[in-house]
């Protein structure tokens, strides 16, 4: 092999110790909020004896705290390290876990829970901009899908042991454990060996810092897909209950991140194929139906069926989310020049936090007044709104500013 060749070869090569590393942090820290997510209902019912709409409240209580301090995120990432800025994060994470079961109010909880939001919207941006500085560019769609791969491995395993551990074990003792995925985390993020970021002027703070302005159509049309993939996250143990499916609420998590690897892994060369928006378009619709038909489970009265059609629809509305991670990912980072990396995908999650926030909101206040089948069909009009205004707008505006 030429020298030049072999230049080439180590320009494009994708898994390096720092991607590893990377990925390996991104998945303990999703593993420690996975965990926590299908169990705090049951620990503010348990403790607080909260209803299911101030559950709702305390748990978006997280994402508005996220969303808040997104913007300001990707601010501070395109100007400073990204490192320490994402150790630092980490190091709040493990503050968080230790406050949780000292917490003796539901105010007070929700106090925990608004700061955990503040780290894991910081770390999240940091580690997300941070990945895309140590991948190479030519194998960018196919790099984010592997790296979304942990958030994904995160949530097989995170809501199957947290239910377990509810079942068997203690909350202090579930804290304890995401507490000390943190830990190791920062440890493996303390491994990687970041690009050294060229100086930048610091520009002074404006809208344009904040938010990508050239993603605002995009973000819409994705914040109207997580509304229902909120719901989804925090209440489809609830709904499986009142289904009749009273045994492996975990197994609904698992399929749907099976789902989820399995698409990621098509979708990410696809993506660097040239497909980003047609990834998208095919992903959003298959969760207008997989939402249609979670929905309608309530109406069907063979037991059986209800279940099998329970866990099938899990591994569809995985894979169809699948499909449209990396491709909107993508599209995000190609709106924007090199120096917004950390405002793209700040745009990207804050958007994405947008709809889980409401979802968390919509779902618990439903599910008090209504019922949770009613939630998940209003979900899959959302999602069908979403295709609709993608394909007549975003799709197009895409094609007309994208920078690469």
């Amino acid at each position: 092999m030429s020298k030049e060749r072999e230049m080439i070869v180590q320009k494009d090569k994708l898994w390096t110790t720092n991607f590893i590393c990377c990925s390996v942090a991104n998945f303990l820290m999703f593993f420690s909020f996975y965990l926590l997510l299908p169990t705090l209902p049951f620990y503010l019912t348990e403790h607080f004896h909260c209803s299911t709409s101030l559950i709702g409240l305390v748990l978006s209580s997280y994402m508005i705290a996220a969303l808040l301090i997104r913007p300001f995120s990707g601010y501070m990432v395109d100007m400073f390290a990204r490192k320490p800025l994402y150790m630092f994060a980490q190091f709040i994470f493990i503050g968080v876990y230790i406050g949780y079961p000292l917490a003796a109010t539901v105010l007070s909880f929700i106090i925990i829970r608004s700061i955990h939001g503040l780290a894991f919207g910081s770390s999240s941006v940091a580690s997300n901009t941070l990945v895309i500085d140590i991948m190479p560019s030519s194998r960018r769609g196919e790099g984010l899908g592997y790296f979304g791969l942990s958030n994904n491995l995160a949530m097989a395993f995170g809501p199957m042991t947290g239910l377990f551990m509810h079942d068997y074990m203690s909350f202090d003792l579930i804290f304890l454990t995401a507490l000390l995925c943190c830990i190791c985390a920062m440890g493996f993020t303390s491994l990687i060996k970041a690009p050294v970021k060229p100086p930048v002027a610091r520009a002074p703070l404006s809208l344009d810092r904040l938010l990508m302005i050239a993603g605002i159509p995009a973000g819409i049309s994705l914040l109207l897909l997580a509304i229902p993939y909120g719901m989804t996250t925090s209440y489809v143990a609830m709904y499986g209950k009142e289904l009749g499916v009273t045994a492996g609420s975990g197994l609904f998590f698992s399929l749907m991140a099976v789902g989820l690897m399995i698409s990621r892994l098509l979708s990410g060369k696809m993506v660097d194929k040239g497909f980003l928006t047609k990834m998208i378009s095919v992903g959003m619709v298959q969760t207008v139906v997989a939402f249609l038909l979670l929905g309608g489970l309530e109406y069907i009265a063979v037991p059986l069926l209800v279940k099998g059609l329970y866990y099938l629809i899990a591994f569809f509305i995985g894979f169809s989310f699948g499909l449209m991670f990396p491709a909107y990912n993508s599209l995000f980072v190609n709106l924007a020049p090199n120096c917004k990396r950390g405002t793209a995908s700040s745009t990207y999650l804050t958007s994405w936090d947008i709809g889980i926030g409401i979802g968390l909101l919509m779902g618990g206040r439903i599910g008090d007044t209504g019922s949770f089948s009613f939630a998940f069909l209003i979900g899959s009009l959302l999602c069908l709104l979403s295709f609709l205004y993608f394909v007549v707008y975003v799709a197009p505006h895409f094609h007309r500013h994208k920078l690469r």
